[in-house]
């Protein structure tokens, strides 16, 4: 399969890796092996130029297969999961490969309620069949499901986000780079309604190429224009969406940029304030001041991995509100408990319209410690090295834990101790570093000493 079966998600290079005659057996084998006839089916599809073949033949695999299909059509991927719960289906398909370049495509998938499906809850099964049918054929199927098409799916998906709209008087300016991804399908129509907003836009062109930047606002790189807007025009905040607009990063009115943790504690310190005592979910990559602002505003930090599988199955669990990673993904639970850049996007709209303070001073007291941002470095033996680290510092008595690869606590960071997690790759020889300590100065120090242990300078990663 070339590797396109992932461990969230099915995703490769468009030609020999993802054809549209892999996707009508992928389809096949989603009909076969995860939704085994049921349906109704909710698919939908980004806009790059291949995706409405891709689309078209997913679509066609499910219903040969079996399955009754919804075809919703362009959509973000956070309206891929409202339609799934919107129309009682069985669980849905988005055509997307999300911040990857336009050479690649892919699919989304869940189950019933927006539940994730991931390698190890079915798309394994996916795989094994989609690799007998193309050695021998796909077996015949004993029902041929029905194609039904959505009609007014945006317009109906918008009502309901802006049900949460709760805005106070405060005119505010935004920038916004769309990244010629999906969040400029919804964004105009969106914001058409709340006039007291007035949004410049970069880049809302609906373009699969990607021709003025890569749609991933994760990488600094990809948000100097919007920098540069918010500076230029004097705005009061930015904010840059990934391609299938589930994520999405802010810049304040100064330009600087705003790690999605202190977005997180930001947002979480809003819900508490509706529903104290609420657990509120953050990523073990996140700076310890996340925990401290839960707590300080009445709420339950809850630790977990990283991942949008796990994040979204932990919020469940716990029963939590919202949760949000260091990636700029962020979960709520008013949104059947998955991730949507919208919906974050939202939530800073109410807090600043209901505030005279600029961004910048919501998020001062966030600003406590001095994080390194994850960095990657390429490792002959992964597994020795963790194991060598580890060795390492339980000999000076450190706090260690494995929920994601290696977490390692040197004293409490309030009273000058630090902390760093190490964990692996999925698909390369990587190990990907977080640290955080009091101030710069000792972030650097601590940094170079665990580097030293690596034995590895940094490298780019994905």
């Amino acid at each position: 399969m070339a590797g396109i079966f992932k461990a969230y998600d099915i995703r490769g290079i468009v030609g020999d890796a993802l054809s549209p005659q892999k996707a009508y057996l992928i389809g096949r084998g989603l009909a076969s092996e995860v939704f085994e006839g049921a349906g109704p089916i909710a698919l939908t599809h980004d806009m790059r130029t291949h995706s409405p073949e891709i689309f078209a033949e997913l679509s066609r695999g499910l219903t040969e297969g079996g399955c009754d299909v919804i075809e919703v059509g362009l959509a973000a991927t956070p309206m891929s999961y409202w339609a799934i719960n919107e129309y009682n289906a069985a669980g849905g398909v988005q055509v997307t490969a999300s911040h990857n370049g336009p050479e690649y495509n892919g699919f989304k998938v869940s189950g019933p309620k927006a539940a994730p499906l991931d390698y190890s809850t079915g798309l394994d099964k996916v795989e094994a069949f989609v690799i007998a049918a193309e050695k021998e054929g796909a077996p015949a199927s004993t029902k041929t499901g029905t194609k039904t098409v959505a009609e007014n799916a945006l317009a109906d998906y918008l009502t309901w986000m802006n049900g949460f709209m709760e805005p106070g008087d405060r005119k505010l300016t935004i920038g916004i780079d769309t990244g010629n991804g999906m969040g400029g399908f919804f964004l105009p129509d969106f914001f058409a309604k709340w006039t007291q907003f007035e949004v410049s836009p970069l880049f809302f062109e609906l373009d699969g190429s990607f021709p003025n930047h890569e749609a991933d606002p994760l990488k600094p790189e990809n948000l100097l224009d919007v920098q540069k807007l918010v500076r230029d025009k004097g705005l009061n905040f930015g904010v840059a969406f990934d391609g299938d607009a589930d994520r999405c990063m802010f810049v304040d009115e100064k330009g600087d940029s705003i790690s999605s943790d202190l977005i997180t504690a930001l947002i979480a310190g809003e819900m508490l304030a509706k529903t104290p005592g609420s657990p509120i979910l953050y990523d073990l990559r996140s700076s310890q001041a996340v925990p401290q602002w839960i707590e300080e505003h009445g709420g339950k930090p809850v630790r977990g991995r990283v991942g949008h599988s796990f994040m979204k199955r932990l919020l469940k669990k716990e029963g939590a509100r919202f949760g949000g990673e260091l990636s700029g993904h962020y979960y709520f639970a008013d949104c059947f408990g998955t991730d949507s850049g919208l919906m974050a996007l939202i939530e800073i709209l109410n807090l600043l319209s209901k505030s005279e303070k600029p961004l910048s001073e919501h998020i001062a007291p966030l600003r406590r410690y001095s994080a390194s941002g994850e960095v990657n470095f390429r490792v002959t033996d992964v597994k020795e090295t963790l194991a060598k680290v580890e060795r390492h510092y339980s000999a000076q008595g450190a706090e260690l834990d494995h929920l994601d690869g290696l977490s390692v606590v040197l004293g409490d960071i309030k009273t000058g101790g630090w902390w760093f997690n190490l964990r692996s790759s999925n698909t390369e020889p990587l190990l990907r570093l977080n640290l955080e300590a009091q101030n710069e100065t000792e972030r650097d120090a601590h940094f170079k000493e665990v580097q030293e242990l690596l034995g590895a300078e940094p490298v780019q990663g994905h």
